[in-house]
């Protein structure tokens, strides 16, 4: 059954940034990225036991999904558990305290908003490993990472599956930088324990989308942003690996750029004060990003590539 993800925007522009306890330093130890991730696996473990805990299988029944859908669900639940003991025993090892889960508000009212919810927040998870992958100097941490990460794309694509979407939209995986990903996932967080430790990151201001998704290539899609703008800025893409900055037009206080043929799957876009020419940096960012859902092309093939 295809469902409408449409409500992802209003999820999304519903929520308030209210930030654990940042600390925006020069040097990121491994520690320091164990933490993150540590911040990131107790959002989702939170978020799915909630979500089980109370709805019952048969309010998904009801709602469309599967029974082998739910029966995914709580492994989905059991992964991120165990997510969680794994980096708090290797924080512990590395003679750190492992920081504590925060309280949080996700903006989700049934299974249907639970199920969207948690498709974009697989994919941030997936583009968080893969984009924190670079700063980790431990092999061994290196490798474990790239165990976590393969999981989190089982579960994007269990998501996204169930939404009706194609689940393998991109060829590539989507990186994120630490401080974007914080900027998406702390927006879920509306307090935190005081003696958890200070994450190397920060939040950039917010960039809300204000229509629908899916979208599709070529298609002008609109923003808002969470602040005053400058007098020239661009709409940046961010899929698989690709980069690629659009010139905006305002009407308003509106945002609208068109979507490039670049993108597609689970999309970030920024405000960025530059053109990214294919790679985004930190300084570049002046809002962002919003998650866009943007629909693939048919798939293409050659068959004599072999």
């Amino acid at each position: 059954m295809k469902f409408s993800i449409a409500a992802v925007p209003a999820l999304l522009s519903a929520l308030v940034l209210a930030a654990p306890v940042a600390e925006k330093r020069q040097a990121i130890t491994d520690v320091d990225i164990l933490q993150y991730a540590l911040t990131l696996e107790h959002l989702e473990n939170v978020f799915y036991k909630g979500g089980i805990s109370t709805m019952p299988e048969q309010m998904f029944l009801d709602a469309g999904f599967s029974a082998d859908y739910y029966s995914n669900l709580k492994y989905v639940a059991h992964d991120e558990e165990q997510h969680v003991l794994y980096l708090e025993s290797a924080l512990t090892a590395a003679g750190a305290t492992p920081v504590q889960a925060c309280t949080y508000s996700f903006p989700y009212t049934d299974p249907m908003s639970f199920v969207t919810l948690a498709s974009v927040l697989e994919g941030v998870g997936t583009s968080a490993y893969l984009g924190g992958a670079g700063l980790i100097t431990s092999k061994t941490y290196l490798g474990v990472a790239g165990a976590i990460l393969v999981t989190e794309a089982l579960h994007t694509s269990l998501q996204r599956f169930s939404l009706g979407e194609v689940a393998p939209a991109n060829p590539y995986g989507t990186a994120l930088g630490l401080d974007p990903v914080y900027t998406l996932a702390a927006s879920f967080i509306t307090s935190c324990p005081s003696t958890n430790a200070a994450l190397p990151v920060m939040a950039f201001p917010a960039l809300t989308a204000t229509q629908g998704v899916p979208t599709s290539q070529g298609i002008p899609f609109t923003f808002t942003a969470a602040g005053t703008l400058p007098s020239e800025f661009y709409v940046t893409f961010v899929s698989g690996l690709n980069t690629t900055s659009v010139m905006p037009t305002m009407s308003g206080d509106m945002i609208s750029a068109v979507v490039p043929d670049t993108v597609s799957g689970q999309t970030y876009a920024f405000i960025t004060n530059s053109m990214a020419n294919g790679t985004l940096t930190d300084s570049m960012i002046l809002f962002g990003p919003a998650v866009v859902e943007v629909t693939p092309p048919s798939p293409t093939f050659d068959l004599t590539i072999m």
